[in-house]
């Protein structure tokens, strides 16, 4: 069984819900993401997302377009990202997603990413700009293989369309919480739990949602509906306020944790 489909597994034993966490992998550089990554899970973290950076990103607001750049200054490429999830499988089992557009998995081979992903240790992948009309091939190999492909759903998703992408996902469903890119938000849609609801109407996947939730207390009150909450913008920000800062992996840390003590 993959690791994702474990941990939910688990967390639904214990009625429980997970802190899915994202970062964006060589910001500010590889061997601190790793560090991070090996923090978050210690401090809370149930799966935890890495960006892959990319020049021309879909749906990422300002705080991610800067930690992409400032990891593509670096040369951060997807070979390196999966020769960090090598690395951090020598110290730690959490589950790990690798969140990329298609391009650069486009270059670096379907199958071959798939093959090179499991090997390393890599549990699943969210590709935001892949329908999955167009995805058959990545698909079928995933499943093959034993990769999850994590399919997204948005407010305005017709019912039909969602009810196809919730069949087509594997490991969780990405619900995503509001209309726009990602990014610190003060107020969250009241819809949301609506459109949540919908979507356990017709699978009982796990459904993770995320854009927007940066606080506690929106953490706490979405963990009441949905069975993860996805936590990224607010953390990279964290990050990018403190490059230079020796205690940036405790700061994340102690963010993380915050954030798991609501989500219960």
């Amino acid at each position: 069984m993959n690791r994702i489909d474990k941990a939910f597994e688990n967390l639904r034993k214990n009625n429980q819900k997970a802190l899915i966490n994202f970062i964006t992998a060589g910001d500010p550089d590889l061997k601190t993401t790793e560090a991070l990554v090996l923090e978050m899970g210690k401090k809370g973290a149930d799966i935890i997302e890495l960006g892959v950076p990319f020049s021309d990103p879909l749906a990422d607001g300002p705080t991610i377009q800067k930690a992409s750049l400032r990891a593509l200054k670096k040369n951060t490429s997807l070979t390196d990202i999966i020769k960090l999830v090598k690395n951090i499988r020598k110290s730690s089992a959490i589950p790990l997603v690798i969140m990329s557009s298609y391009n650069p998995i486009l270059r670096y081979g379907e199958e071959r990413f798939v093959r090179d992903s499991v090997e390393a240790g890599l549990d699943g992948v969210i590709i935001p700009d892949l329908p999955p009309e167009e995805g058959e091939d990545l698909m079928k190999v995933s499943e093959k293989e034993g990769l999850n492909v994590i399919m997204l759903v948005a407010p305005t998703t017709p019912p039909e369309r969602a009810r196809l992408l919730a069949e087509k996902s594997r490991g969780f469903i990405y619900y995503i919480s509001l209309m726009g890119i990602t990014g610190e938000r003060d107020v969250l849609p009241k819809e949301i739990k609506e459109g949540i609801l919908r979507i356990k109407k017709f699978t009982d996947k796990p459904i993770a949602v995320g854009f927007g939730i940066s606080k506690p207390d929106q953490v706490k009150a979405l963990s009441q509906v949905a069975d993860g909450v996805i936590v990224g913008s607010a953390i990279v920000k964290i990050i990018e306020n403190n490059q230079d800062n020796p205690k940036l992996v405790s700061k994340v840390g102690e963010f993380v944790q915050l954030l798991k003590e609501h989500s219960q």
